[in-house]
């Protein structure tokens, strides 16, 4: 089994950024720092970014690479930046109190815009391109408009008495809407620049379309209405008509928002082309509503902190659920990345596991509670179905039964569906008899075992649903804790993993340890069997997953996507896939290569047959250019030194014609064969006769230009000169042999 990384979840943001799409140039010439406040033209094209080290990058998002990088001149972190409807003016607010323009298309900057109090930490153009208007809003509370044309400060709207959190413009470019942290919303005429009307909304503003028809959530009037959400709204939107300041609509929601509720919007952005709205959560994540109806179409989590457990789910292991450091879970579709968000514990979700068919899964938590969960297979929407709180203490671990719910060895606790006492009631036991980190039912349902803290992991009989355990075993070995036990789903043996950073397996017959893998440098924390369990995938607390033979004891592959401890690992039941969970908020699934692996290797010694058919095919024809070419792609030396021998049989004439007609790359190749030939008596002729043909027909200026030319020729001078010296010694002692020879023909001539 070899894995591959096809799937990345990640949620750390540590930089604004800021979408646009090029337009046509007007003049030569959002909102606070973090993912929440984006603000972007349609269709986006451009995406900036602007980091803590004072730099600005310009990116092609759909190519994903940086086409352009400049410092931001601000002295200080950039708080705010925002687009103009032609997206090719951009604004920046630094937290030094001054606004900077930028020409994204000539790439200079237009203006320096000072006079703000404090932290910039709004800016918006005014709709109106022609009027070349740049609204900003600072810590002093006050709003200002900026004439781009004079760089001066028009006036300063004043009416809030906290800084001002967003602003909304009509489409005539007539009025404006702001929203600020004093929990109003105040309505401005913009060519008198007074405030019309001032609105107690307790909450941030987006307008409401025109043009659109939404009479069903009772907006009958053309006056201005806009949606707020925020503090006092909870989760829940609501649209005012600005001339009576009155709601005429509240979303409702299937359960109660209560003070401090995760689900509390802080920021909304209307999506105009899709009539949608997105808005953001107190916990980072973005929600779609479609619009009139205001139904949610869409979630993404926007920061998933540490990640505890993360399980397959679905028919088709098309969704993963994700516990977190909290008490909500998380159930991703893998396919878009769209997240439902469960909402139920009080504490944080400390453990799930799936049964077998995949649409019902087990969450246990620090509120003392279990919950059992179903999800719809033709809607995808999770409820919940069961809950356990008979739990004295936190509930750190738990396990389904290999059988289906509604089974012979089941009892029913909820008319919705057959559901398990007996894991509730085996959790609480084994809390009470050791330190449990990690439990596991064996495949048939008769055998559980618990992994402690003290050490022991321990073999259990079930019994009878609702009878009391038997205790059958004590595996004893592991020098520290044990973190995860599990069952072979083919063998009668058991896998164990420990903070000693060994994994072992065990006999279930006389509990003896039948082998030890060490290779992780810390905790081992999870571990789960694959390739039909003769596999172990094994994740630690030093980031590695590792992927171990059990017949050979070997590990043949090290996983590296994680920085932080790995505390979720869990295989499809095709086993075709694995997603691992972090600490460090990432979320990674990886695919099984090996079969595609296999193929591709096979594919390749089948080229490598036929090349070298080709290639002996062409020697004998002596078609040497084109046989030189493929044993240079073939990278093979030894088969290009055969080839050169056969060219030089026709002579030096023959060989020097077939080298010059040689490509850059293939002439590169040769020059670093020729280093390794000449290292050796009985091809150093070969090579240096390649050697003579280069440095005669090319220019050292050519040479040095090849990769690696300065190493491979400084290589050839001591070989060279050694080979020259032994000549030498060779020539010397062969005349001194040939005058031997003529003295000997002298001596011995006969007498006249």
């Amino acid at each position: 089994m070899s894995q591959k990384c096809c799937h990345n979840i990640c949620t750390n943001s540590t930089k604004l950024f800021q979408l646009g799409s090029m337009g046509t140039p007007l003049f030569p010439f959002p909102p606070p720092s973090s993912f929440l406040s984006i603000h972007s033209s349609f269709p986006p094209q451009i995406l900036v970014t602007a980091s803590k080290a004072l730099l600005l990058k310009q990116w092609d998002w759909k190519q994903a690479q940086c086409t352009r990088s400049w410092r931001a001149i601000h002295n200080v972190p950039i708080a705010s930046m925002t687009f103009d409807p032609t997206a090719t003016l951009l604004a920046t607010g630094g937290c030094d109190g001054t606004i900077k323009l930028w020409d994204v298309v000539k790439q200079y900057c237009t203006h320096n815009l000072k006079g703000s109090s404090g932290v910039v930490h709004l800016v918006e153009f005014h709709p109106d391109i022609s009027l070349l208007q740049l609204f900003s809003s600072a810590s002093d509370c006050g709003i200002r408009m900026w004439d781009l044309r004079s760089s001066q400060c028009l006036c300063v709207l004043q009416s809030h008495y906290s800084p001002v959190t967003s602003l909304a413009f009509t489409p005539d470019g007539a009025s404006m809407v702001s929203s600020g942290r004093d929990k109003i919303c105040t309505v401005w005429d913009l060519k008198s620049r007074t405030a019309r009307r001032t609105v107690p909304v307790y909450e941030s503003v987006v307008l409401l379309p025109e043009d659109e028809d939404f009479s069903e959530i009772g907006v009958k009037t053309k006056e201005i209405h806009f949606i707020t959400a925020g503090s006092k709204g909870i989760c829940v939107l609501r649209v005012w008509d600005a001339s009576s300041a009155r709601c005429v609509f509240a979303q409702t929601l299937p359960s109660p928002p209560s003070a401090g509720d995760p689900r509390s919007l802080t920021y909304c952005l209307p999506l105009p082309s899709s009539l949608r709205l997105a808005t953001v959560t107190a916990e980072h994540n973005i929600l779609l509503y479609q619009l009139p109806s205001f139904t949610t179409q869409q979630q993404f989590v926007g920061f998933n902190d540490e990640v505890l457990d993360v399980k397959f789910l679905g028919k088709g292991d098309t969704h993963i659920v994700v516990a977190t450091n909290s008490s909500q879970l998380k159930v991703f579709d893998l396919a878009t990345s769209s997240c439902k968000i469960l909402y139920g514990h009080t504490d944080t979700v400390l453990s799930l596991d799936v049964f077998k068919k995949g649409s019902l899964f087990v969450s246990c938590a620090k509120d003392k509670s279990v919950r059992v969960w179903r999800q719809d297979p033709d809607s995808g929407q999770v409820s919940c179905v069961a809950q356990g709180c008979s739990h004295a203490n936190a509930v750190g671990s738990i396990t389904c039964s290999s059988s289906d719910p509604g089974g012979p060895q089941w009892m029913h606790v909820s008319p919705i569906l057959g559901m398990p006492i007996s894991n509730v009631l085996i959790i609480h036991t084994l809390l009470l008899v050791h330190d449990v980190n990690s439990v596991a039912v064996s495949p048939n349902d008769k055998l559980l075992v618990s992994g402690s803290q003290d050490r022991l992991a321990k073999l259990w009989s079930l019994g009878a649903p609702g009878a009391d355990l038997a205790l059958l075993g004590v595996f004893r070995g592991h020098r520290r804790g044990v973190w995860c036990v599990q069952f072979s789903p083919m063998d009668q043996v058991l896998a164990s993993s420990s903070a000693d950073g060994s994994v072992k397996l065990w006999s279930l017959h006389d509990f003896s340890c039948l082998k030890t893998f060490e290779g992780h440098d810390a905790s081992v924390l999870k571990l789960i069997f694959v390739s039909r369990g003769t596999q172990l995938l094994t994740s630690g607390s030093d980031g590695l997953v590792k992927l171990w033979t059990i017949k050979t004891n070997e590990c043949v592959k090290t996983l590296d996507a994680h920085q932080d401890k790995v505390w979720g690992l869990h295989a499809t039941r095709k086993d075709d896939r694995v997603v691992t969970a972090s600490a460090d908020s990432n979320i990674t699934v990886w695919t099984d290569v090996t079969e595609v692996e296999q193929a591709e290797e096979q594919a390749k010694q089948e080229d490598q047959i036929l090349k070298k058919q080709e290639l002996s095919n062409l020697l004998h024809e002596k078609k040497y250019l084109k046989a030189l070419g493929l044993a240079i792609s073939l990278d093979q030396p030894h088969t290009v030194l055969k080839v050169i021998k056969g060219i030089g049989e026709d002579g030096a004439k023959q060989l020097e014609k077939t080298v010059l007609k040689l490509r850059q790359d293939q002439k590169e190749s040769m020059l670093r064969y020729c280093a390794v030939w000449n290292t050796n008596a009985r091809s150093c002729l070969d090579a240096q006769a390649v050697i003579q043909v280069m440095l005669t027909h090319l220019s050292p200026e050519e040479l040095l230009q090849y990769q690696g030319a300065r190493a491979h020729l400084e290589g050839l001078i001591p070989y060279t000169e050694r080979h020259m010296q032994r000549i030498g010694r060779l020539l010397q002692a062969s005349m001194f042999l040939d005058y031997m020879w003529q003295k000997m023909r002298v001596t011995g001539a006969p007498a006249r």
